[in-house]
């Protein structure tokens, strides 16, 4: 559909006019002011008992798990692959996930949450204490912690730093979990499975289990299905039958379009990418067989270097964040897509409370 192969930035204001694909490349006089209208922080006390929806067999069970590591660990690559869609962001850099998104797998005998959460790190900016904050917040609220450690990489002080932390959460069960297994070689695998157990007793750390697994080549992903299930409470369903995830639209699509944004970036421009859909609907007057859906996006970074770095020669680099991006929202909402994406400047806003606030942190 030609009407919404690449991102555009600002539409004609001639009366019935089409929008442009020239990306916006002028500093804007309000770069800096962001929209208020955002979602809400995820709170677990929220959830309502899905029971009424149909009547849990005896034995039952419900409740949360979380996966948390260092930055980079696969947390959102495993999370993906146990709720078998694609609802959380991957990527090669660090601190990819910002937000805490609940996956939902449903089986006969339980219903599991899957809370994926962003890296625990040392942070260097008020963004990265929030992120920390939401963390920890989240650990105390769970049935489950899965503490994921990539095989092909030596537990190091990250490790240290992230399990001495959650040491301090006595009441939640916690798990070991081995990821990229496909990376390694079974001798490798084995000496990491042992580092583990030191951890955990250099630390006081009981293990429930460790156990090793490769989301990307699906090694053992239903055995730890299996092991987070049996460690939940008995109790009613949370959440309706096919349900993925409760995280809104919106915020699925903005992560989409953070995700193609990270992509091929320097290393230091990752951390400066935030991402607000501010409109979202679909268009009237189309035939109901073929939808279209509209999306208006703000793409923010700090300065005007970044600026010039995403939209790329002639807006090159951001026709194609939003191609890709676009992509994986029809391929999420099975909905052809209309992305109109503009790059804005918010001033050094990961060390600015108000616009850590407006971006939803």
């Amino acid at each position: 559909m030609a009407d919404h192969d690449e991102p555009h930035d600002e539409p004609n204001d001639e009366p019935g006019g089409e929008p442009h694909d020239e990306p916006h490349d002028q500093p804007d006089e309000d770069d800096d002011e962001l929209d208020d209208e955002l979602d809400d922080d995820f709170d677990l006390s929220g959830v309502a008992p899905a029971g009424a929806f149909y009547e849990a067999p005896e034995g039952y069970r419900s409740g949360f798990a979380s996966f948390v590591g260092r930055p980079n660990a696969g947390k959102s690559t495993l999370t993906n692959a146990l709720v078998g869609q694609k609802i959380v962001i991957t990527s090669s850099k660090p601190q990819t996930t910002r937000n805490v998104v609940r996956g939902i797998v449903h089986r006969d005998d339980a219903q599991l949450i899957l809370v994926d959460t962003p890296g625990l790190h040392r942070p260097r900016t008020l963004l990265g204490e929030r992120l920390n904050d939401l963390v920890r917040t989240t650990w105390a609220e769970v049935d489950v912690v899965a503490v994921c450690f990539p095989a092909n990489e030596k537990i190091g002080p990250g490790d240290r730093f992230l399990v001495t932390e959650l040491a301090k959460v006595r009441r939640t069960v916690r798990i070991a979990v081995a990821t990229k297994t496909d990376l390694v070689t079974p001798e490798q695998l084995a000496h990491h499975l042992m580092d583990i157990a030191a951890l955990g007793e250099e630390t006081k750390t009981e293990w429930a289990e460790i156990v090793p697994v490769s989301a990307v080549a699906g090694d053992q992903v239903d055995l730890l299905a299996d092991l987070l299930v049996k460690l939940l409470p008995e109790g009613p369903p949370l959440y309706p039958d096919g349900d993925l995830t409760d995280a809104p639209e919106e915020a699925l699509a903005a992560d989409l379009i953070r995700e193609a944004a990270l992509e091929g970036v320097r290393d230091e421009l990752p951390h400066s990418i935030a991402v607000v859909v501010e409109e979202m609907g679909l268009r009237e007057g189309r035939p109901d067989d073929k939808p279209l859906l509209d999306i208006v996006a703000n793409l923010y970074v700090e300065r005007d270097s970044q600026k010039g770095i995403m939209i790329g020669h002639k807006g090159s680099r951001l026709r194609a964040v939003g191609t890709a991006a676009r992509q994986q929202i029809e391929a999420l909402l099975g909905t052809p897509v209309y992305l109109d994406l503009q790059v804005k400047i918010a001033k050094d806003w990961q060390r600015d409370p108000r616009q850590l606030r407006k971006l939803g942190f």
